[in-house]
């Protein structure tokens, strides 16, 4: 039986490009079946995708995580590309990260602009320090190897796609999906693809004060929650540092203080002590709470494998 393709494009005002992306997807994949969200376009986004061949859906939440929340609900396939409508990802390269996924078992296939020619046609410095921001602290706490953390080119198996949680509206979700594939244990791989600026008169809708601020807040919210021990952990030392200054402080200048003063300096060392230790029991509920998590993806994983291939066979 032949494999189910969809080729994900979620579009927000990018009429002047979508139409040239669906027709080469189509190409490169004529089997696929190439889906286009249009979120909220002011454009003619939706027209220009349905006169290339494209199935055209409406999405009303504003956010590109919105749109793939989505998209992942409604469309059931073997594997799913992610591509953004800008004609900046080449579509040479999706027979080779679609095969990945169903013939080498991968559950996410990363298109890798930055081992390319990212640094050479990308004119937005901003964009190009926050993905190294990103690489390097994930790639830190995750002890992964990944070049490319924003990217919005993937491949994914039904298994990821299906038991991933899109809890970011905007532009936040390539952070989030990367960490996620991360702390799941996914299979993960790389290929190196070539980006393309840009065509003149196609502008981003990446805001890189705003965006920027998103992605720094879903990397906040996403270390408590995948590596709460290092998180909490941090913040009860701060605390712990907080409290012995004090205390140090206060033995020092014992006698030089009012009895009032002597009174606050140990009472303020006590509380950041305290406030240490409940960091460190929270910490430690919630890094079981994740290893749980972990566990059940695991399970889901199996679940939906074993029902896909009864629904296969029936």
């Amino acid at each position: 039986m032949r494999p189910d393709i969809a080729v994900l494009v979620p579009c927000y005002n990018e009429g002047q490009t979508v139409g040239k992306v669906v027709r080469d997807f189509k190409e490169a994949l004529p089997e696929a079946t190439i889906y286009v969200y249009d979120n909220n376009s002011t454009d003619n986004t939706a027209q220009e995708a349905e006169a290339a061949g494209a199935v055209v859906r409406k999405e009303p939440q504003q956010g590109k995580g919105n749109v793939v929340r989505s998209m992942f609900r409604d469309i059931d396939a073997d594997v799913y590309l992610m591509v953004d409508g800008d004609d900046t990802y080449p579509a040479e390269a999706a027979r080779e990260m679609v095969e990945k996924v169903l013939n080498e078992g991968y559950d996410m296939v990363v298109g890798d602009r930055l081992s390319s020619t990212y640094f050479s046609e990308n004119k937005r410095f901003s964009r190009s320090l926050g993905n190294e921001m990103a690489k390097w602290w994930i790639n830190l706490l995750f002890h992964a190897h990944l070049h490319d953390i924003l990217t919005g080119y993937r491949a994914m198996s039904f298994d990821f796609v299906k038991t991933y949680p899109t809890l970011h509206p905007g532009f936040e979700l390539e952070t989030e999906m990367t960490m996620q594939a991360l702390d799941k244990r996914c299979r993960i791989i790389e290929i190196p693809v070539q980006f393309r600026e840009r065509p003149a008169g196609s502008f981003s809708k990446m805001k890189p004060f705003s965006d920027g601020l998103g992605v720094a807040k879903s990397f906040y919210v996403m270390v408590s929650r995948f590596r709460p021990v290092i998180f909490f952990g941090l913040i009860a030392s701060i605390l712990f540092a907080a409290a012995i200054g004090l205390w140090i402080w206060g033995g020092v200048a014992f006698g030089c203080l009012n009895t009032v003063s002597e009174a606050f300096v140990l009472i303020g060392g006590a509380l950041c002590a305290l406030c240490g230790f409940f960091s460190v029991a929270v910490g430690a509920v919630l890094n079981m709470q994740a290893k749980h998590a972990r566990e059940k993806y695991i399970v889901d994983c199996n679940i939906f494998t074993l029902k896909r291939k009864e629904m296969k066979k029936s």
